[in-house]
């Protein structure tokens, strides 16, 4: 790789990573010698690409593109332009697709072009006085495009008036600044391009009488109760993903309906239209129920002139939900939603907003090249057998709840790691979510034993994902001893975790899938405890274990009785052992090494001694493994028949009477 490359993705990943710039598949960069031209590829994000990412294209080839005869249709012109750079790639096997703005990159004569939809730059771009202040703060070197419809058209306007620049100037222009739209900035090197860069927020701080700054503002109580209704309101056969957001710049906009007209009812560029949709629900406050139904009645409208159920609403003074088909674009659509109330706090230094025009509207609606990009950027759904599903996955730092969340994740399901180990748990996830998935890891810290950290667990991953679709209660502790060696606190504290533990479980996640029955009645969930073979048959010197795993059947049975008329299952996985994983395997607390010191295997003198003889107990000839216990919870998530189980997985060594 020269060196030019690695400086593209150098200043790719630079502007890329900060969201102020870039969010989602937004933006596009560019290096160019006397023959070639290297884009991003549409959709590729820029924060993460690496030289795989770039188009390749003939600058021969796109030189004779303006000379070309097109429709005067507005959709054949467009596909006409696609197919001419499409046939430009030098390197046509990669399948990648060149930007849309690859033209204009390659109107500059300089290597490097930087495009960003900067959120500071747009906040003077999609104001009233957009024209006019930019040439009272930037002067006249700064080429100023007024609001043009994307595509074609702005390529030409464009490059008529660079034209025209260099005519005057004597030379090309280093920054364009597009009404509606964001900057480009061109240089001969990526030093130069962070300078220019830097000297347009600085010019454009100094000319706010008023800088926005964000305070993030938890989402209300209120919204956790309306969020798992919308969730199943607005999915059909396939789950979407959804999750609340609230804050300063949000709140500017949701105080009554006029603020929200006022200010951000339209959108302001292309990239929020091809994100967000064009259109967005207000809803007006009430109680939740009352919430609901609205919103139930907006949505059957919305679909019905759109063909399409709405991605964004916003609730007066409460926040706004928003929903997509992954975890990965709701992360998107919360930026966004961020991004444009900010971007409408800002133009009100310059004379107030000024949205897209209808004319503007409709054409990027029915834009195909902007809808493949976002096809691209988003990827391809989460694929697996618990697709979008959310899994709160107790205990899953490590050991057994860390080896199911995982399954879990890589079929598609998106976990929270809950977990009191807040560093292991914090690293796990991020792990997951370094996969690359459309799905998403997400850790919550919580002590199952204590009711309001349980509660606190529910609410947050509503906030996060919009709703809960499986509750598996794995977390748990084991202490072995005899009669005349446990203590009560130890006995207490055992029965807390273990049995108490689920109950809570229960108790909190069973309201958030009441109402997901109530707004989608053919909609089935779980309650999943994980038990173990020592609640099917007792254990020498581990009965308070034992005993509190015995008992969590018990609850399992009663649970399901109350809940199933709700479509909520609630069944009990029982492993067997699991000799791998830090609860035996430990070299210092492990049960291998708790149980020679107990001396409750006669004749072992060392750990493997003691595991060869819990081996020898299983037909199997092994230890249960996490894959087994997957395997199991995907039977009892799929099935819409079986609930109040104990479902073992021992290799054979507890089999059912």
């Amino acid at each position: 790789m020269n060196k030019e490359i690695k400086d593209l993705i150098e200043i790719s990943r630079f502007y890329g990573q900060k969201k102020e710039y870039v969010i989602a598949g937004g933006g596009n960069t560019s290096y160019k010698n006397d023959k070639q031209l290297w884009i991003k590829a549409s959709g590729v994000s820029l924060g993460e690409i690496d030289e795989n990412g770039f188009c390749i294209l003939d600058r021969k080839k796109l030189n004779e593109i303006p000379n070309q005869q097109f429709s005067a249709d507005a959709t054949m012109r467009e596909e006409e332009v696609k197919n001419a750079l499409l046939n430009s790639r030098v390197n046509p096997e990669s399948g990648l697709r060149p930007s849309v703005e690859t033209s204009l990159h390659n109107l500059f004569e300089t290597s490097f072009v930087v495009h960003t939809h900067s959120t500071l730059v747009n906040g003077l771009m999609c104001s009233n006085q957009a024209a006019e202040k930019t040439l009272e703060i930037f002067g006249e070197e700064i080429l100023f495009i007024p609001n043009t419809n994307a595509g074609y058209t702005l390529f030409v306007v464009v490059s008529n008036e660079i034209e025209k620049y260099k005519a005057k100037f004597n030379k090309e222009p280093q920054i364009v600044l597009l009404q509606n739209h964001g900057i480009f900035v061109a240089a001969n090197s990526i030093e130069e391009i962070k300078l220019i860069y830097t000297d347009v927020k600085e010019k454009l701080i100094g000319a706010l009488n008023n800088f926005p700054e964000q305070k993030e503002i938890p989402v209300s109580e209120k919204i956790t109760e309306v969020l798992p209704a919308v969730k199943m309101l607005l999915s059909g056969e396939k789950l979407k993903v959804a999750s609340a957001v609230n804050s300063s710049w949000i709140s500017n906009y949701i105080s009554d309906k006029t603020a929200f007209e006022k200010g951000i009812e339209k959108p302001f560029t292309p990239d929020q239209m091809v994100y967000c949709l064009s259109e967005y629900l207000f809803i007006e406050d009430g109680t939740a129920e009352r919430i609901i139904d609205e919103i139930k009645i907006k949505i059957a409208d919305f679909k019905s002139q759109k063909g399409v159920v709405p991605k964004i609403i916003f609730i007066q003074n409460e926040g706004v939900i928003v929903a997509e088909d992954s975890a990965v674009s709701v992360e998107y659509l919360k930026d966004m939603v961020n991004d444009f109330c900010q971007i409408a706090s800002l133009t009100e230094n310059f004379g107030g907003p000024s949205p897209l025009t209808p004319d503007d509207i409709n054409f990027i609606e029915n834009w195909e090249v902007e809808n493949y990009r976002k096809k691209i950027s988003l990827g391809g759904k989460a694929q697996g057998r618990v697709e979008n599903k959310v899994a709160i996955v107790t205990g899953a730092a490590q050991g057994f709840g860390a080896g199911i969340a995982d399954l879990m994740f890589s079929e598609g399901a998106n976990v929270i790691v809950a977990d009191l180990n807040e560093e292991k748990g914090r690293e796990f996830a991020a792990e997951l979510n370094s996969k690359g998935t459309k799905n998403r890891a997400h850790f919550i810290r919580v002590n199952v034993s204590d009711a309001e950290s349980v509660k606190n667990l529910v609410q947050q991953t509503v906030i996060q994902f919009g709703g809960l679709d499986a509750m598996i209660s794995n977390a748990g502790i084991l202490r072995a001893g005899s009669l005349d060696e446990m203590d009560q606190a130890t006995f207490e504290l055992m029965t807390k975790v273990n049995y108490t533990g689920y109950f809570l479980c229960t108790k909190y996640a069973q309201p958030v899938m009441k109402i997901q029955n109530k707004y989608k009645p053919g909609y089935y969930m779980d309650i999943i405890q994980i038990n173990s073979k020592s609640g099917l048959k007792g254990s020498n010197k581990n009965f308070a274990y034992a005993g509190g795993k015995f008992g969590g059947i018990g609850l399992t049975q009663s649970f399901a009785l109350e809940l199933m008329p709700h479509n909520i299952k609630v069944n009990s996985i029982c492993p067997g052992n699991f000799f791998d994983g830090p609860l035996w395997s430990d070299p210092e607390n492990g049960l291998f090494v708790q149980y020679l010191n107990a001396g409750k295997v006669p004749g072992a003198k060392t750990i493997n001694d003691v595991k060869a003889f819990y081996e020898a107990q299983v037909p199997a000839g092994r230890g249960c493994t996490a894959a087994d216990v997957a395997k199991a919870i995907f039977y009892v998530v799929e099935q819409e028949y079986e609930t109040g189980q104990a479902v073992p997985v021992t290799g054979g060594q507890n089999m059912l009477k």
